[in-house]
């Protein structure tokens, strides 16, 4: 579960991180009314992703009138396929450094990860590839969490000691958040200091893990209205989807398998348009309505289905793809590797459907990517 700019900051300011005043308007006229209250404010588009900046969707407004016409700008603006229907307003800073602090799962090491960097405001990943050595990162233990030993040495390594008194309470403060809400990722960027010498959260952002949903009933996060339309679809389904930037579908039974296919796509050339996973024991429905789904995706030039059968069984998975087949009409090219349990049963129905399934992944990986390649001429 993601939120927007604006949840997130009333979470901060519940735990005791200072957040600019702001508020929130849906028209260019309560935009107006809150530049009136606040003076010289930042528009910002709410929307789950980054990015916003460089792409128009925040805007500083010294007037009113200037509050109107940035907010008539914004608002229905699409930003990385997200419709901005609503606008935080808040009150502008006089920011004289900025710096990056968040915490994530670092999965390798098991453990959630601290990090500070002295230079914030642009994206973290662009800072560890171009200055790796300007980020500071602690692993801390998580069931007792960070100690002040090492929140100060993580300051210090970050090039922030003179900050430490301020930085201490807010790296702790986030830490405490982060797992009172079974975070994944939280962070602040840029957490600024100001022309009088204070921190304050300018920015912010929250993901909670969905498994933890559960413990999390009263909250709400962004509006599934402003998701991925493939990706809602897929919830409303009960599909494991993720949407991607390639051309070829791809649908498997189990993420290993899933994220091996992608791979297969990749190394013969071609890039995956999803990740969908219709789990183990799929039956012929689940199929037909993953085929429906992949086949809405107007970027998707081929489909590939790749399973391996253990509780999943072959013939089940053969009569979904012939009946989607069916009622789909589908023109874009389609190859099944199929094997395991009930295999034999499965490629008997396929090839009578006039559907000859590959024997191995690699060999419909590569099927997939040329006949997409030849249909797309």
């Amino acid at each position: 579960m993601k939120f927007l700019e604006y949840q997130v900051k009333e979470r901060f300011k519940a735990a005791g991180i200072p957040v600019p005043d702001g508020r929130l308007a849906r028209t260019p006229d309560e935009a107006v009314l809150a530049a009136g209250a606040l003076g010289p404010i930042a528009i910002k588009a709410q929307v789950p992703a980054g990015g916003r900046g460089k792409a128009g969707g925040i805007k500083l407004a010294k007037t009113p009138m200037e509050a109107k016409r940035a907010a008539s700008e914004i608002l229905g603006m699409t930003i990385k396929g997200f419709k901005v229907r609503e606008v935080w307003c808040e009150t502008a800073q006089e920011i004289t450094r900025e710096f990056y602090l968040g915490l994530t799962l670092d999965r390798d090491a098991r453990k959630p990860v601290l990090i500070l960097s002295a230079q914030g405001g642009m994206e973290i990943e662009e800072v560890a590839e171009s200055h790796p050595a300007a980020i500071a990162r602690l692993h801390a233990d998580p069931w007792r969490g960070p100690l002040p030993f090492e929140v100060r040495d993580l300051i210090f390594r970050a090039g922030l000691g003179p900050l430490q008194g301020q930085l201490a309470p807010f790296i702790n403060r986030l830490y405490a958040l982060a797992r009172s809400f079974d975070a994944l990722t939280i962070e602040i960027n840029p957490l600024a200091l100001t022309r009088d010498g204070g921190l304050v959260a300018t920015d912010g952002k929250l993901e909670i893990d969905e498994n933890a949903i559960f413990r999390h009933k009263d909250l709400h996060g962004a509006d599934d209205s402003d998701d991925d339309p493939l990706e809602a679809e897929a919830k409303r389904r009960k599909l494991t989807y993720v949407r991607l930037d390639g051309s070829i579908g791809v649908i498997g039974n189990g993420a290993g398998l899933v994220m091996n296919t992608l791979d297969l796509v990749q190394r013969e050339g071609g890039r995956a348009a999803n990740f969908l996973d219709i789990g183990g024991g799929a039956k012929a429905e689940v199929v037909h309505s993953a085929l429906e789904l992949i086949n809405s995706d107007p970027n998707v030039k081929g489909i590939l289905i790749n399973i391996f059968g253990g509780i999943t069984r072959g013939d089940e998975v053969a009569r979904g793809v012939i009946d989607a087949s069916r009622d789909l009409g589908l023109t874009v090219p389609l190859v099944v590797r199929l094997t395991g349990t009930r295999e034999d049963e499965g490629r008997r129905l396929l090839q009578e459907a006039g559907i000859t399934p590959k024997s191995t992944a690699t060999e419909a990986a590569h099927t997939v990517v040329e006949l997409a390649r030849e249909a797309s001429r």
